[in-house]
């Protein structure tokens, strides 16, 4: 008698999204930390479960970290919010198996594992390297969760533009798309930079999902893997002044001292090579008008008419080695260049000992904006394009062979280009010092 009338008078409540609870651990997402010895580790939860943990352990869940957490409110007119959790695992043994969870006494998420790197600079890293992936249209993914999942990859690095776009729907569309790479960003460490597609609310969203090393919040920072220095910069701390001048002044500013420490004779001796990614490329072959189909790119030259802050020159001088771009949403692999010429090693092998950087553009891993077409009269300067969908693999053999290829989904995962770069000497290009 009484059950029924609760069940009755219980539709007479007005029931609110406020009611549910939401304590589960979403988007985890891993990353080295100021060393290779540490990895931190971020997930989400949309209400405050008042602690942040980690299980893990080679064998079993032996150990226990504990992290913090911080309130994220997206800047849109619903104001959703969610809390963003950060734990760092430190001392780990090097070249070793981890399986860990994350969470709290009020849910656990499911059980992930990732590897350590090997200790030193002597072992060959495999990388997988793209640009320009969102929710919708996510050609790539299924490929890289299978490749990643199977133990391909000792890195994953996204060059800029996620979700299409995080802030979307009140963020909601960044929710889902940080759980759609968990299936990979669990297991790797998922390295990102800035692109247009996270200018909102001044990089809010990108800002908060993402834990890099070096400082917190910082669009700009670097870190290693084996024989190579990675530095990731924001390309659009150039086109968004609306925010101030002042993050692409201290950028740059880190950015040549970081060159000139990668570059002491002592650190390129153990990791000779050099790679830069930022989301904007220097050049493209691309239809539609963006910065890099004009000579004067932003990046490349500097601001207009001061040609302050130029990163062409500042690369060139400090021998960077590759230069990876996306943005347009292609694949375009350029011959060695530098101020619009072409400086190959050789006729017959163009990349070995090249006289200037090689640059990559990978932004074709699918997204709701499609494909970018190529102009009808390709530069000389361009050595090979596609449309195709797909990613690319970066393969590091030694101090002295990078390998590259471009895995086509639309071929199902043919290799569409392939090619090494070689070099029996790092180190300054042979103009460098007319470099101002």
């Amino acid at each position: 008698m009484f059950l029924n009338f609760f069940a009755a008078f219980s539709i007479f409540i007005p029931f609110t999204i406020s009611d549910i609870l939401h304590y589960q651990p979403q988007a985890v997402h891993i990353v080295t930390g100021d060393d290779s010895t540490q990895m931190t580790i971020t997930w989400s939860t949309l209400d405050d479960p008042g602690e942040s943990i980690v299980e893990y352990g080679i064998n079993g869940f032996a150990l226990t970290a504990v992290g913090t957490r911080n309130k994220f409110i997206d800047g849109g007119k619903e104001k959703h919010s969610q809390w963003i959790h950060r734990v760092t695992l430190s001392e780990l043994e090097s070249n070793s198996k981890y399986i860990y969870h994350v969470g709290s006494s009020l849910g656990w998420s499911p059980e992930f594992f990732f590897k350590t790197y090997p200790e030193g600079t002597n072992w060959q890293p495999r990388i997988a390297l793209y640009g320009d992936m969102g929710n919708e249209n996510i050609q790539s993914l299924p490929r890289l969760q299978q490749e990643t999942q199977r133990g391909y990859y000792d890195a994953i690095i996204h060059v800029g533009d996620f979700a299409y776009d995080m802030n979307s729907e009140n963020a909601r569309v960044g929710d889902e798309f940080m759980n759609q790479i968990e299936t990979i960003a669990a297991y790797v460490p998922y390295y990102v930079c800035p692109g247009n597609h996270e200018e909102a609310y001044n990089f809010s969203n990108y800002r908060a999902r993402f834990s890099m090393p070096g400082p917190a919040d910082s669009l700009y920072y670097s870190f290693d893997i084996g024989p190579v220095h990675f530095i990731s910069i924001s390309t659009e701390v150039y086109y968004f002044i609306n925010y101030g001048i002042k993050e692409l002044v201290n950028q740059y500013k880190w950015l040549e001292e970081d060159l000139k420490e990668a570059t002491k004779p002592e650190n390129r001796a153990i990791r000779p090579w050099i790679v830069v990614f930022g989301h904007r490329p220097m050049y493209c072959s691309n239809e539609n008008g963006d910065d890099c189909t004009h000579s004067q790119t932003l990046i490349r030259v500097g601001l207009p008419f001061t040609n302050f802050f130029a990163l062409e020159p500042l690369f060139y001088k400090y021998g960077v080695d590759i230069e990876i771009w996306a943005h347009e949403h292609s694949y375009e692999r350029l011959w060695p260049i530098y101020d619009y010429k072409v400086y190959n090693g050789s006729y017959e092998e163009p990349y070995k000992n090249p006289g200037a950087p090689v640059h990559i553009i990978t932004g074709s891993a699918g997204c709701k904006e499609g494909r970018e077409p190529f102009i009808k009269n390709i530069a000389e300067w361009s050595a090979f394009h596609s449309q195709d969908y797909g990613y690319t693999q970066l393969f590091v053999h030694n101090n002295s062979h990078l390998e590259f290829k471009q895995i086509s989904v639309d071929k199902a995962g043919e290799v569409i280009d392939s090619f090494f770069v070689i070099k029996d000497k790092h180190g300054k290009y042979e103009k460098s010092d007319e470099i101002d």
